[in-house]
């Protein structure tokens, strides 16, 4: 098993039956393996860091728990189960990570807990988790208990916890992420390159009626005459057909069939459309959760200004932020250490000029982007509750397209 595979399969739990323990185990696996955007020949603006990834900023750690159980019609409490969840350590696993940040959101058709105390204080303090819509209470506590038990934590404390909604695929009212899920995301967190696609929190999750999941990305900065990391992860779910677009070709206009089938359910069929983004069953039209990292010394002021900028990553790609999405983004620096953990007195500032953002909000849109199309590349073909299936992105396909429109790059070596 290559670098890029190990990490997201520890701390799996040996309860699980054997076959759902192979297929928590491959899940990963098969996310990461397959070739990313760049490797199909996408062409993105900008330098990335040596793993395109969030983690390419120093310290952060990412972890992933996937959950795939079961097949056939829905049993609620039973399954079948296509969820899990997605820690960022900011400092790691081994500090309580106070970071100074900023969170915004596009459109509120979803949750991020604990960004009231962020927005005043301006520092996260600890991981940002990521799961599905209905395990948020699950997931919060247990990073309150994982915190108790690994760190100095305090007896009070209000994580960043995010969600997006995989109804579709997975029971999702089964309530299946559980306090062990929970630790072992946490306890597996890494540094290093991160799975993609249907792992972790994005395992049911897909984007533009193609399966999708789990993104990220990064970007080399240069501002005031010094070097800096822009990484971006993304939760994708979001989108219609028709919207999507890659390296600025209509991409969903081109490949109008694959869409989401619920063949045991005749009137979703009916209700099917290149416009249809979401599934009926939901009334939604998806959400996309955006965590945004840079070791350059922002304040919560100015990383309030560069996660904004990541709605322009979203216009990119055909996102209209619809009435029923919830577009929620968070950033913060690992610049500062000592100011961002200061309780009492005064301590020592740096931060970058203003005149200097732009690079910032340029590496940012351009890392929140190639995240997105690195999710829906990551994607492959899953079947859920009732024989809910969603196609993956036909990667031949998308490079024929690309093609035909002279927006395809010679592929990566080894892609």
């Amino acid at each position: 098993m290559n670098a890029r595979a190990a990490h997201p399969g520890r701390g799996l739990s040996p309860t699980l039956p054997l076959l759902a323990a192979a297929l928590l185990t491959a899940a990963p696996t098969m996310a990461q393996n397959g070739p990313r955007a760049r490797d199909l020949g996408v062409p993105f603006e900008g330098e990335p860091g040596p793993w395109n990834a969030i983690t390419d900023v120093a310290g952060i750690e990412v972890g992933h728990h996937t959950i795939i159980r079961g097949e056939g019609p829905l049993r609620v409490g039973e399954g079948p189960v296509r969820t899990g969840v997605t820690a960022v350590l900011p400092r790691g696993r081994s500090s309580r990570g106070r970071v100074f940040a900023a969170w915004f959101t596009l459109n509120g058709n979803g949750e991020m807990t604990g960004t009231t105390w962020l927005r005043d204080r301006g520092i996260l303090e600890g991981a940002v988790m990521i799961t599905n819509t209905h395990s948020v209470g699950a997931v919060h506590e247990a990073t309150i208990a994982w915190a108790q038990e690994n760190l100095d934590a305090p007896d009070w404390s209000l994580p960043v916890v995010a969600e997006t909604w995989d109804g579709f695929l997975n029971d999702i009212n089964g309530f299946h992420v559980r306090r062990e899920h929970v630790f072992a995301a946490l306890d597996s967190a890494a540094s290093g390159p991160v799975a993609e696609g249907s792992v972790g929190g994005g395992t049911g999750m897909r984007t533009f009626g193609f399966k999708a999941g789990i993104g990220t990305s990064s970007r080399r900065v240069r501002a005031g005459g010094e070097d800096y990391m822009v990484g971006v992860l993304v939760q994708s779910n979001f989108g219609g057909r028709r919207q999507m677009r890659i390296a600025g070709v209509p991409v969903g206009q081109e490949i109008p069939d694959l869409l989401p089938e619920a063949p045991a359910e005749p009137d979703f069929a009916a209700a099917a459309s290149p416009d249809a983004g979401d599934v009926p069953v939901s009334g939604r039209t998806g959400s996309i959760i955006i965590v945004a990292a840079t070791d350059a010394p922002l304040l919560p002021h100015q990383l309030d200004r560069f996660i904004r900028r990541t709605t322009l990553a979203l216009g990119r790609v055909g996102s209209i932020a619809s009435n029923g999405s919830g577009d929620i983004f968070v950033a913060f620096s690992t610049a500062n250490q000592a100011a961002a953990e200061n309780e009492d007195g005064v301590a020592p500032l740096r931060n970058i000029a203003n005149n200097n953002l732009n690079p910032f909000f340029e590496g940012v849109v351009q890392a929140a982007e190639e995240a997105i199309v690195n999710a829906i590349v990551a994607g492959r073909d899953m079947v859920g509750v009732n024989g809910r299936r969603i196609y993956g992105l036909p990667h031949d396909r998308l490079q024929e397209i690309l093609r035909e429109y002279n927006r395809l790059n010679p592929p990566a070596e080894g892609g």
